[in-house]
């Protein structure tokens, strides 16, 4: 018989040193160590309060797994290779030094109910811990816009140049973004909160346990309503993951297009030299590495949603052996994620604008055309003819090489007959995203409202 496995009762022969090795979890889902120990010493102060254990037995427990705690924070606790995961490993290593008491800990509880709890133990910190990296990334990008409310540069759609914004209003479009996600992880946080310990297997348990008692000491306000979906449930971590792929969509976005901005053909943006590297082999460059490694490692988010998604999606009911695969991505994305949030916090901090040529860009490729045409709306024409005369009066400046400031008013009222000297005011590039005053448009006004708001939601 296997002596080793505290679940070795019935069987007769030995685990096949293969299968000890494809089973074994422990070298990836030690990092819960902390939750187990805390669901544990919960489980069995609630065990001595319904008299299931003595206070002694109770208290024997909580040194004993308190003691193993410090030994693994402080990196000198010996796992045993025989052990397959965390909860064995601990639950073993108490049972060799407190004996008979040790035993007795498991009473009520399964592992299928313990794991549902850790990770939900664990995704509580996780989720505080991405909440606050994006509450910094969001505080950075309100201070770098307010600091560019006067910066003018091209908006692109088809990466073609539209027309003219505010780069303040570009950075909080980032910021809105952000906001999203962190109200997504808000959301997350709620669903998660919630106590799976006393499901037992599936069926829950006949010891007379208190999980309303448990669910207290570990700050829990709801109790799982259903045993066979709490030891299953993995949508806390499914959830996770997507709004964490979701967010590093949106870091990869912004990545793209400093990546672009940083390059000659755009410069509108100097990266500092501590967040970029060079080549091993030209001495000239300078490479956008940081944000093109957080654009490379979006898609290996997306390969840890797909690959939790792939394992849930045929499972019967309840546990199935499967859900061991649930960890590595899990663990994958958050860590993905933090160190993401984490450096891109850095260098959007710590990066450089260049407002001229992002203004000389801005005034380049008829930007204000939409200015002119919606200028011709107000004296009454209706708009598709305004776009039609417009889009000709481009036709006509790209075949005699100008752009609008180089046209003499002859020459507009060659398709707007009633165009006056005030027509060329229309062309500004500073006076254009003032014209778009709308709630949420790129006016200073607008812009400066929005702020506003931000900061006042902020201070509450």
């Amino acid at each position: 018989m296997t002596g080793t496995k505290l679940w070795s009762g019935r069987f007769t022969e030995e685990t096949d040193a293969r299968v000890e090795e494809f089973t074994a979890s422990i070298h990836f889902d030690r990092r819960l160590y902390r939750y187990d120990i805390k669901g544990s010493i919960a489980h069995a102060t609630m065990l001595a309060r319904q008299g299931v254990i003595t206070d002694d037995e109770c208290s024997s427990i909580v040194s004993g797994l308190r003691a193993i705690q410090d030994e693994m924070e402080q990196g000198v606790f010996v796992f045993d290779s025989g052990q397959e995961d965390i909860h064995m490993a601990i639950e073993a290593a108490l049972i060799s030094r407190i004996g008979h008491a040790g035993e007795k800990l498991h009473t009520g509880r399964s592992r299928n109910d313990q794991i549902a709890l850790d990770l939900r133990l664990y995704l509580r910190d996780e989720i505080t811990g991405v909440i606050d990296c994006i509450g910094r990334l969001k505080q950075v990008l309100l201070r770098r816009a307010k600091e560019e409310v006067d910066t003018i540069l091209p908006g692109y759609t088809h990466l073609q140049k539209a027309q003219p914004v505010r780069l303040s209003h570009y950075l909080l479009a980032y910021r809105e973004m952000f906001d999203r996600d962190e109200e997504r992880f808000r959301s997350c946080f709620e669903r998660v909160n919630v106590m799976p310990l006393g499901s037992a297997a599936l069926a829950g348990t006949s010891i007379p346990i208190d999980r309303a008692y448990v669910a207290e000491l570990l700050g829990f306000p709801r109790l799982s309503a259903n045993s066979m979906d709490a030891v299953s449930d993995r949508d806390g971590p499914a959830e996770f993951i997507f709004d964490a792929a979701l967010t590093m969509t949106h870091l990869s976005r912004f990545c793209e297009d400093l990546i672009l901005w940083s390059t000659d053909h755009f410069g509108f943006v100097e990266m500092a030299d501590s967040f970029t590297t060079g080549s091993s082999i030209m001495p000239q460059k300078k490479n956008p590495d940081t944000a093109e490694l957080v654009r490379g490692k979006t898609g290996r988010v997306y390969g840890d949603l797909m690959s939790l998604l792939t394992v849930l999606k045929g499972l019967p009911m309840t546990y199935n052996r499967d859900l061991q695969e649930d960890k590595e991505p899990l663990f994958d994305a958050a860590d993905t994620l933090v160190s993401s949030l984490d450096v891109f916090e850095g260098l959007v901090e710590t990066m450089a604008f260049r407002r001229d040529r992002m203004f000389e860009e801005a005034a380049r490729g008829f930007a204000t055309a939409t200015d002119l045409a919606e200028y011709l709306v107000t004296q009454g024409i209706p708009f598709r003819s305004a776009h039609n005369i417009v889009g000709r009066l481009v036709g006509y400046c790209l075949e005699q090489e100008k752009d609008f400031s180089g046209l003499s008013l002859e020459e507009i009222r060659q398709f707007y007959s009633d165009a006056d000297e005030t027509v060329f005011e229309l062309f500004s590039v500073q006076a254009s995203p003032d014209r778009r005053s709308v709630p949420g448009g790129t006016a200073k006004s607008a812009v400066l409202q929005r702020i506003k708001e931000i900061e006042e939601a902020d201070e509450h």
